[in-house]
């Protein structure tokens, strides 16, 4: 059995609860409640972590880090030392202004394009070759005042789609646990 952890990014507080920036953490959410467990979550590793579950036959844990977006890596670096879990057992999930909204992308390694919570991931553990899903919160237009853009709640036309894109969400993640990850990878990006 291995063990797995699916970390969310975004930011505490209420005021940041429906933001763009923490899409990271609603997915965790969508996820718990797609493996309908809601109690149970520790404060741990400068977070709150849920689990283990167990996923056909995989120890998933999941983990909202607490240090706002960009100290991250703080998190992600405690719960793995303490968890014992290898990088590529670790799958961050985040916003990416770069994608449309909705679109959902992933890849095994790569840099953190620009997105200060995945750029403190990769410090933190030093390494680009960290599973990632990036989840779209970007629009059509040129974006002015990126931390404005990121920071801000979903408009209305977003927030009607927001419950089936963290919905495809969840089943991404859950091909990251149950699936190699080329297979993982091609069901994600081709069919969600």
């Amino acid at each position: 059995m291995g063990v797995r952890l699916c970390v969310g990014l975004g930011n505490p507080g209420a005021k940041y609860g429906m933001t763009r920036h923490n899409v990271g953490w609603l997915a965790m959410d969508a996820l718990l409640e797609k493996l309908n467990k809601f109690a149970g979550f520790q404060y741990r590793y400068n977070g709150m972590i849920w689990g283990p579950f167990d996923v056909e036959g995989e120890r998933v844990y999941l983990l909202k880090p607490l240090t706002f977006m960009n100290l991250s890596g703080r998190s992600v670096v405690q719960a793995k030392r303490e968890l014992n879990i290898d990088n590529n057992n670790i799958l961050i999930v985040y916003d990416d202004i770069c994608l449309p909204f909705g679109k959902l992308r992933l890849r095994a390694k790569g840099s953190a394009g620009g997105h200060n919570g995945m750029a403190s991931v990769i410090g933190a553990l030093g390494t680009l070759e960290i599973p990632r899903l990036r989840i779209g919160t970007g629009g059509w237009e040129p974006i002015e005042d990126l931390i404005g853009f990121v920071l801000s709640p979903f408009d209305e036309e977003e927030m009607k789609a927001l419950p089936n894109v963290l919905e495809r969400a969840a089943k991404a993640i859950l091909a990251w646990v149950t699936m190699d990850i080329e297979h993982a990878i091609s069901y994600v990006n081709s069919s969600l």
